[in-house]
């Protein structure tokens, strides 16, 4: 009786362990390299699962040095929504059309907005390059024309 006792407190005492040491297995089996598909963080083993290219779909990705888990950017000339999803931080329009597109700052980061070039039509002077925008005669529509004059005033010509 005493060995049969002891034979069932060995057993409560591994039974416990048991369990363990399956999930731990297999948390290591889920855990997935750099590179493969993944849609969680926690899957991976790097703990980062994001996107990295046009493609919604997300792959294991390392950390920045910073532990940091970025998701891809789009680089300039890429049609954006926001500025979050550019490279540069900066989603705007780049021509006559309405589109939005990614564009590199300025030297002083700035994220300036594509402006009309002189002679082209225009409603405020904040659409001009020259940011002048003014109507030539009182029959002609307003148009971007270049500042005038010693201190570069919006004169008409």
């Amino acid at each position: 009786m005493a060995s049969a006792g002891h034979l069932l407190l060995l057993l409560l005492c591994l039974l416990p362990v048991a369990p363990v040491l399956t999930i731990k297995k297999y948390q290591q089996l889920s855990h997935k390299r750099i590179g493969e598909p993944c849609e969680t963080h926690n899957e991976c083993q790097s703990d980062c699962c994001v996107t990295n290219s046009l493609n919604p779909q997300k792959f294991c990705t390392a950390q920045t040095v910073f532990q940091q888990c970025l998701s891809w950017k789009k680089p300039n000339g890429y049609i954006c929504k926001d500025h979050l999803e550019c490279q540069s931080k900066c989603c705007v329009i780049n021509n006559h059309s309405v589109q939005t597109y990614c564009k590199a700052k300025t030297v002083f980061l700035q994220c300036l907005p594509w402006r009309k070039p002189n002679w082209d039509y225009c409603d405020y002077h904040s659409e001009c390059r020259s940011k002048c925008c003014i109507r030539l005669n009182e029959l002609s529509p307003n148009r971007c024309i270049p500042q005038s004059g010693i201190l570069l005033q919006c004169l008409p010509w």
